[in-house]
């Protein structure tokens, strides 16, 4: 089974290639757009690996939560891969695959959600026990039991207002790759989707806040 993955949530940009369970991953920091890297780098990558886009099964890609931006790119880009090649899509949560791609086993993950807020969910060996939501850092939900690992940028940009936790791992970010590992089973089982139901999860529907609502949650003008 092969599978061409995207990651876009955040500013790590990322293109995976999964080949019956092996993996290749190439990621580019890219903190404005990423769009005139990302087809080319998939291109590329599939290039060395010996084989064309029509040698796929599906097109995965990370529905976020994330940059508003970043998820439309993932989004827009599989959807046209898939439209074109006739292809299956498998979206993923983006939490789950920074969960996964931490290598820890109970995760806490946390990504910065700007606005003075996060988005958060849990994981326990993989398994979902607090769902994808986006709340202030000093409101998140937290899970119960010891050993949770605090993991993604949220713990970088609000280390002082979200909860403690034994270990943090700031710098973890979803990969492509844990795309690919989390949507070769669903494609597997033939639960791909249609090309034209492939969209994000964005969980807030709001971009922007007024200036009054910057100012009443601690923000600037």
């Amino acid at each position: 089974m092969r599978i061409l993955a995207l990651e876009t949530a955040t500013h790590r940009l990322a293109v995976a290639f999964w080949d019956d369970g092996a993996v290749v991953e190439r990621a580019a920091e890219l903190p404005s757009g990423g769009s005139e890297w990302l087809l080319p780098a998939a291109s590329a990558l599939l290039d060395e690996a010996g084989i064309t886009m029509r040698a796929l099964d599906g097109i995965a890609f990370g529905t976020g939560p994330g940059s508003f931006t970043g998820l439309r790119l993932a989004a827009g880009c599989a959807q046209g891969l898939a439209f074109g090649l006739d292809l299956p899509v498998i979206g993923i949560n983006t939490l789950a695959a920074l969960a996964l791609a931490s290598g820890e086993e109970r995760v806490y993950a946390c990504l910065d959600a700007r606005m003075n807020e996060v988005y958060v969910a849990a994981y326990d060996g993989g398994a979902e026990v607090i769902a994808p939501r986006v709340c202030a850092p000093e409101a998140v939900p937290l899970p119960g039991g010891e050993g949770w690992v605090g993991c993604g940028d949220g713990f970088l940009a609000y280390p002082a207002r979200l909860p403690a936790f034994s270990r943090t791992r700031p710098e973890s970010r979803p990969t492509a790759a844990a795309v690919a590992q989390l949507a070769a089973p669903v494609l597997a089982r033939g639960e791909g989707l249609d090309a034209a139901l492939a969209a994000p999860l964005y969980v807030r529907d709001k971009v922007a806040l007024t200036t009054a609502e910057r100012l009443a949650r601690g923000g600037s003008k």
